[in-house]
């Protein structure tokens, strides 16, 4: 899950090891979603601040490096079926989505000071992330690991394995590390935990033998496993299942209460999911099975 934080700096060495390498869903082209058609609900819009509503424009941060949710597509736009369901929630807004690419750990603290309205990035929704913003749920994804065919890595009893991850996620930061305390405390040693600064190369760690097994969010891994299903597939079940949402500001006066836009995005998403717009969109990229059923406020824990 991508709760990120500062990403740390990969070796050169291992990047250039990988360029080129990228066989995975970031570079290919996306089918996107067709919103065109999408009327904006006027109860949403009506919950829009009135500076938003003014200047017609939802400006949107993500990092792009996390097919298949928002990466790059060969002509280098920003795509992804997080970018279609988040341009449809801007359009039932009335408003124009500016998708504006940012490193990850610079994203919250630019939605702080204003400079984006949103954050749409597969942000993990739990109570260390709601101190700071808020969170209107959108999917339900879970940890989901991949190995070479046959290997039988398993998450639970990976002591000694070398298991590659994109820099800053959730797997980086709390999931392998936990597990890896846990093999330590246990005598047994040390998972090698592999970072990589975008999931294509973590990914490409795997396939080539450099890393023994890769942990992400369910969706990117199916996605990886269904572009490199002759080398790769899952290596056990998926785990830990928690809320994807999209990030926005506190309300300045009130933190507490959820803000006007963060209330108007939250209708919007509802309107989405009850016209079957948002599942025609999560199914044409073949990550329904996370879908939700309301659109919900800070329900990560």
């Amino acid at each position: 899950m991508k709760i990120r934080y500062a990403v740390p700096v990969l070796a050169a060495a291992a990047l250039l090891t990988l360029t080129g390498c990228v066989t995975n869903t970031e570079g290919e082209q996306h089918e996107a979603a067709d919103t065109s058609g999408i009327q904006p609900d006027e109860a949403a819009v009506a919950l829009l601040p009135d500076d938003i509503k003014d200047s017609g424009e939802l400006v949107l941060g993500t990092d792009a490096s996390y097919p298949p949710n928002e990466y790059k597509d060969s002509s280098g736009e920003i795509v992804g079926w997080g970018v279609d369901l988040a341009s449809a929630v801007a359009a039932k807004l009335g408003l124009e989505p500016v998708w504006e690419e940012a490193s990850f750990d610079t994203i919250i603290p630019s939605i702080q000071g204003g400079k984006m309205n949103m954050g749409s990035s597969s942000f993990t929704d739990n109570a260390e992330r709601q101190k700071t913003v808020d969170f209107v749920n959108f999917y339900e994804a879970g940890v989901l690991w991949a190995a070479p065919l046959g290997a039988g890595i398993d998450p639970n009893d990976a002591c000694g394995h070398k298991v590659a991850v994109q820099s800053g996620t959730f797997q980086h930061t709390d999931e392998l590390p936990a597990k890896s305390a846990e093999c330590e405390a246990a005598g047994k040693p040390a998972i090698e935990i592999m970072p990589f600064e975008g999931q294509a190369e973590a990914t490409n760690a795997v396939v080539l033998g450099q890393a023994e097994a890769f942990s992400a969010d369910s969706p990117v891994t199916l996605a990886a496993i269904a572009a490199q299903s002759d080398k790769i597939g899952p290596s056990g079940e998926t785990f830990d299942v928690a809320p994807y949402g999209y990030a926005l500001a506190k309300n300045a006066d009130d933190p507490s209460t959820p803000s006007d836009l963060t209330q108007a995005v939250q209708a919007a998403l509802q309107s989405l999911i009850d016209d079957g717009t948002y599942l025609e969109i999560l199914t044409k990229a073949g990550v329904e099975d996370g879908a939700i059923e309301e659109a919900t406020i800070n329900a990560g824990s």
